[in-house]
């Protein structure tokens, strides 16, 4: 009786799984990699020399590695199911935002009825903190002195008038921050109030909070609600 030798390895295995080429694998599904595994594996046992049989060792390491990529695509799909879970959340979150006025970083100042709001991001503490006033020229108009404040978010009003004494028409301004403490640079950052009037989806799938003129913004952006 004639004997089938075979010189393939267990490491030929997965190479074998290769030989449909890119296009098959990319259809394949982990299931039907496991399948077509199993398969090759147990044509291989029935036809190995009996004189040079498999090793054992390297036989159960290929199969853990199978192991392996079915938990990994599992671990994958919890994710994504998680992933959707945490965006429909945000959602929720962020549509109650709609009609609300929220504080975001940005540097716009909107002078309406003689009034205009307008905050800083302190990184620390400041004994000096200095909010310098731009109309749509780039022109300084006015500066205004907070003094000292703690490291976190503070809030100032701007009543229109500029450094000369005359009122500013309403409309959009900017302004810039300036802070120290015992004379060194602090950290500063303006924030800028806008109202939420809409979400939009961006491409990956997350929310963004849409603030008119000033933008679309993360909904991590916001600094507070008002």
């Amino acid at each position: 009786m004639a004997t089938v030798e075979t010189t393939t390895t267990s490491s030929s295995i997965l190479a074998a799984l290769n030989s449909g080429g890119s296009a098959s694998m990319s259809a394949s599904t982990t299931d039907d990699i496991q399948n077509r595994f199993l398969t090759l594996l147990v044509a291989q046992l029935e036809n190995q020399d009996p004189l040079n049989p498999l090793d054992n060792t390297e036989i159960t390491n290929q199969l853990a590695q199978m192991s392996t990529v079915r938990g990994i695509e599992q671990l994958n799909a919890q994710l994504t199911s998680l992933v959707e879970s945490m965006g429909e959340a945000q959602a929720v979150q962020a549509s109650a935002l709609i009609g609300n006025t929220v504080l975001v970083p940005g540097a716009n100042l909107a002078l309406a009825s003689g009034e205009a709001f307008g905050g800083v991001k302190l990184a620390s503490a400041a004994d000096q903190v200095t909010v310098t006033i731009f109309d749509s020229t780039g022109k300084a108009i006015q500066t205004q002195t907070l003094g000292a404040n703690e490291a976190g978010n503070l809030l100032f009003t701007w009543d229109g008038s500029s450094s000369s004494g005359t009122a500013a028409t309403d409309g959009a301004y900017s302004f810039k921050v300036a802070a120290t403490n015992g004379g060194v640079s602090v950290a500063a950052e303006p924030l800028q109030l806008g109202t939420v009037s809409a979400l939009t989806r961006n491409t990956s799938g997350s929310f963004l909070l849409d603030l008119g003129s000033l933008g679309k913004f993360n909904f991590s952006d916001v600094q507070q609600v008002f």
